[in-house]
């Protein structure tokens, strides 16, 4: 499975990235080594997630949750999907 998430790192920034493992992948933002942005942002908290079949398609839905503006991100993330 494949997984496009949405941290909230500990200054209240929004970071969007996509993994194969999300339980590794949170537990390596947290210990610093899986991203430049959000190693100086600890401790992150998992707020949103999708699953996907396929690599590609989670690929195309992080970048389509990065054009996003923040208050479109905090929708999605409550599910108001106004």
């Amino acid at each position: 499975m494949n997984y496009t998430y949405i941290l909230e790192c500990a200054d209240g920034s929004l970071y969007t990235g996509w993994t194969n493992d999300l339980d590794k992948r949170l537990k390596a933002h947290n210990e610093g080594t899986a991203s430049k942005c959000t190693r100086a942002k600890r401790p992150v908290r998992l707020v949103y997630y999708e699953e996907f079949e396929t690599k590609s398609e989670a690929m195309k839905r992080e970048a389509a949750i990065k054009k996003l503006s923040r208050i479109q991100k905090l929708r999605l993330i409550s599910g108001d999907n106004a």
